[in-house]
């Protein structure tokens, strides 16, 4: 039973995935809206729309972190 939820819980971990694939989707979405209502800010806009993918990918690499946390250092007695 404890083995059970314990892959529950690695499963769960990853959901992470799926909210950062939508914050990429929303900073590239930004991203274009923000530069077609204004070409001359493009190039600054560019910058902070590379820094929104960074800190959004950050999220993204703790799920598979936790994951295998739970997964193979919790041991179940």
């Amino acid at each position: 039973m404890l083995e059970g939820a314990k892959s529950m819980g690695a499963g769960a971990a990853t959901i992470a995935s799926a909210g950062a694939a939508i914050g990429i989707g929303n900073v590239l979405s930004s991203s274009i809206h923000s530069v077609a209502r204004n070409p001359s800010l493009a190039k600054q806009l560019f910058g902070y729309a590379i820094l929104g993918f960074a800190l959004t990918e950050a999220i993204a690499s703790f799920a598979p972190m936790m994951a295998f946390l739970i997964s193979f250092v919790f041991q179940v007695r």
